[in-house]
């Protein structure tokens, strides 16, 4: 692996201004531009024609810039003039320290930089040091910027930002091949248990009343399936004895914007499913079109009369059957590594991360979070270990084990 941070001594730093200028030698036709709020629209335009991840996407940053408000920055690269490398990052304070990160914090997942696909296939590492030195250049606040949970490819092209020295992330990443339909994928995955399960499932959601399942196609209805969603992930985290990731007011505006935006097109890129059942929801998720995968960025299910029901298991029955129905290759369950999804999965992703202090600060913050990543990765992967932690957790708020068919990361 290379040293990320060896570029970054005083001769590259004054070759690398934050402006749209040609930088020296063999990089040649290529500029680097760092800028503020003025750096969205152009950054929008740009994802028309690139390669991203559904967090990298310009309704996910648009959206989060607008409903948070973050201290915002947008690196660009461009090649003759046109956009070929676009990172759009929010600066955070980490105690002392200022770090940049991917925007969404821990609700970007599965992250891939916006690029050109035709630049990505001649991408080298100078180009990205030299983005990455104009970013220090122009914002020396900065101490850290960690990116976080990195696709090592989407869609079979590779992450440029592999490059760079990196480091597995903690959490595993599971999906299914949906290859040869429905049918097939049961003839996989204990078919004929999953389907008596949901005749069974069925029959006791009609003896409750009647049930659906419903794909949001309004404002109302997002509105309406979030507030649901919202209701049943605090009262879970709660039981759980850890923090809300959801609760901010903030936080909770930017879903409810994605959601809504996401309407007005033709194939919208995020869409929220609920099962209701006797007139009530049950479980909610919220998924991300990417290419030909659909990936589950969150999901919730109620703790109530029908809780035993597993109506979250329900709902991924159908999600994944009308993925397959409608041409989706895989259909990723996102971060996380929980018995529901290894009920279903085949395919495991190791994301990476990347960490580039821009101050002798963020060298040590590094540090420290690189050793905190390997301490998380080691109690995760130690079965033993990781169910006592989450026992001692929950034993602390007085719950007892979660319900199928939720995180408990």
């Amino acid at each position: 692996m290379v040293d990320a941070t060896a570029s970054f001594d005083g001769n590259r730093l004054a070759a690398t201004e934050a402006s749209q200028r040609a930088l020296p030698g063999d990089q040649a036709g290529l500029s680097i531009s760092v800028t503020s709020t003025e750096g969205l629209a152009a950054y929008a335009g740009f994802c028309r024609s690139a390669l991203f991840a559904p967090a990298q996407s310009a309704g996910w940053i648009l959206n989060w810039a607008e409903q948070v408000g973050p201290n915002l920055l947008v690196a660009t690269l461009s090649a003759e003039g046109r956009p070929v490398f676009a990172l759009a990052l929010e600066v955070t304070a980490k105690g002392p320290f200022r770090v940049a990160r991917f925007m969404g914090d821990r609700h970007a997942n599965g992250n891939f930089v916006a690029a050109d696909p035709q630049w990505l296939a001649i991408a080298d590492i100078p180009a990205i040091r030299s983005m990455l030195a104009a970013i220090a250049k122009a914002r020396p606040d900065i101490d850290l910027i960690d990116l976080e949970r990195l696709l090592p490819d989407l869609d079979g092209v590779a992450n440029p930002l592999a490059l760079l020295d990196h480091f597995a992330s903690p959490n595993l990443s599971l999906a299914v091949d949906l290859g040869g339909g429905f049918d097939a994928l049961l003839l996989r995955a204990s078919g004929k248990r999953k389907r008596k399960k949901h005749r069974s499932q069925m029959r006791k959601f009609e003896a409750a009343g009647s049930h659906r399942r419903i794909e949001a196609p309004t404002p109302d209805e997002v509105d309406r399936l979030l507030d649901a969603f919202f209701e049943m992930k605090e009262l879970r985290f709660r039981k759980m004895g850890i923090a809300n990731v959801f609760g901010d007011e903030q936080v909770r505006g930017f879903f409810r914007a994605l959601f809504t935006d996401a309407l007005a097109e033709d194939k919208p890129s995020f869409v929220l499913h609920g099962l209701e059942v006797a007139g009530k929801l049950r479980a909610v998720t919220g998924s991300s079109r990417s290419g030909k995968r659909l990936i589950c960025e969150f999901g919730a299910i109620a703790e109530d009369d029908l809780g035993h029901t597993s109506p979250g298991d329900f709902l991924f029955f159908d999600n994944i059957q009308e993925a397959c129905e409608t041409g989706f290759s895989v259909y990723d369950f996102s971060v996380g590594d929980e018995p529901y999804k290894r009920q279903w999965c085949d395919i495991e992703t190791q994301h990476f991360e990347v960490l580039i202090p821009l101050t002798l600060k963020g060298r040590v913050l590094a540090l420290t979070l690189r050793q905190g990543a390997g301490l998380k990765a080691f109690i995760k992967n130690s079965p033993t270990i990781w169910k006592l932690t989450k026992m001692l957790r929950r034993k602390a708020v007085g719950q007892a084990a979660p319900t199928t068919g939720e995180d408990e990361s």
